[in-house]
């Protein structure tokens, strides 16, 4: 191996090194990525609201016995080499831990001009991979929406406000004006 090669590689690391990590991190096929500062106001009351309503559709009607429920910020381990911390997600399925290591259903990212390019490729590429059913990028700085849905394995962007979670679970929610 010749001193060029050595400097295209990268350090990989693990689930068991995250784990001893501080700060904010994820792990991306290896590979650390420090998550951004605080998140702004605008973030944070789009991401209150979102989880406020979400919470309260979960335990009322239909869906009271669905057995999902709306996390933020919690790891979701992919695998190995892949854990990931969503802004907020629907999760329907029992979670047993502090973590998460099956899809979620619904996830919501909040961009900031500094994730927006990770959020679009990286993001969306990995949940679209792993089955993500609803993939929601709020712009916080455009105050915009946009809404994928996992059809044939393929993320098509739609205007849906009705979201199924379970065969026998949906809730209405317009994403499009919590800005308000």
């Amino acid at each position: 191996m010749n001193t060029s090669d050595k400097i295209l590689e990268l350090e990989t690391y693990s689930y068991n090194d995250y784990k001893s990590w501080e700060g904010d991190w994820e792990l991306i096929k290896g590979h650390p990525q420090a998550m951004s500062p605080s998140p702004n106001h605008q973030h944070q009351r789009y991401s209150a609201k979102f989880s406020r309503i979400v919470g309260n559709l979960l335990e009322e009607g239909e869906c009271s016995d669905c057995n999902c429920e709306v996390l933020y910020e919690i790891d979701w381990i992919i695998n190995e080499n892949t854990i990931v911390k969503p802004d907020c997600m629907i999760v329907c399925g029992e979670v047993t831990t502090d973590f998460i290591t099956f899809p979620p259903t619904l996830i919501l990212k909040i961009a900031s001009p500094s994730t927006r390019m990770k959020d679009r490729n990286t993001k969306f590429d990995l949940y679209e991979m792993c089955g993500v059913k609803y993939y929601i990028i709020a712009d916080t700085q455009k105050k915009s929406v946009e809404v994928f849905e996992l059809t044939d394995n393929k993320y098509k962007q739609t205007d849906t406000t009705t979201f199924v979670l379970t065969r026998d679970c949906s809730i209405s929610l317009d994403v499009f004006n919590l800005w308000l």
